[in-house]
C-alpha cells in the first residue's frame, strides 16, 4: 500500500488509520525506524522490560545467537559487507 504522508514542522507524521489497524499499531505503540539507501522503513515492535530476564538467560541468548566464522563468511558472501 502506498500513501502520501505530510511531515509537520516538528518532524511528525501521521500513519493512515488503515495501516495502523492492519499492523496492530495502537496509541503509545513503538516503531523501529531503519534508514537504508535513502529509504525509511518503519516496523512495529514489542518492548519487553529487560529486568524480566535474568543475566544468565541473556547470556544464553547471546551465546545461541553467535555465528561461526564459516556462517559469518557465508552471510557476508550472500548479503555483502556491513557498511
Amino acid at each position: 500500500m502506498r500513501s502520501t504522508i505530510i511531515v509537520s514542522a516538528r518532524g511528525q507524521i501521521t500513519l493512515p488509520a488503515a495501516v495502523r489497524k492492519r499492523l496492530g499499531i495502537e496509541p503509545g505503540g513503538v516503531l523501529v525506524l531503519d534508514e537504508s539507501k535513502g529509504e525509511i522503513i518503519l516496523r512495529p515492535v514489542s518492548v519487553v522490560e529487560i529486568e524480566t530476564y535474568s543475566d544468565d538467560a541473556i547470556a544464553l541468548w547471546d551465546e545461541e545467537d553467535r555465528v561461526t566464522p564459516d556462517e559469518r563468511a557465508e552471510l557476508i558472501r550472500r548479503l555483502g559487507p556491513v557498511p
